[in-house]
């Protein structure tokens, strides 16, 4: 069902977008355009077809989930100027 002249300028002002009357006629053509190719979607028999992720068939490589780096939290620890219990203590910036 293709969109009239008004009901264009109602989409438009809905979607706060400024159209000129010049302007309306091609807009209502892109939009029925828009709608002829979802009207031709809707049309296809999908029933059966399993939804996919991705249209190429891809597999994402992972890593093995070990412990590659040693603790070195007490050296990091070591050169901050303000440590309590673990924990950087850093000057309060909110109030």
């Amino acid at each position: 069902m293709p969109l009239s002249h008004d009901e264009v300028k109602r989409i438009a002002r809905l979607a706060r977008i400024a159209v000129s009357e010049a302007d309306v006629e091609g807009v209502k053509a892109q939009l029925n355009r828009v709608l002829g190719l979802i009207d031709q979607l809707q049309a296809v028999d999908a029933k059966g077809i399993e939804p996919m992720a991705h249209a190429l068939e891809l597999v994402q490589r992972l890593r093995a989930d070990e412990v590659t780096e040693s603790d070195r939290h007490e050296q990091f620890q070591a050169v901050a100027p303000a440590v309590d219990r673990g924990l950087y203590l850093v000057p309060k910036v909110i109030e």
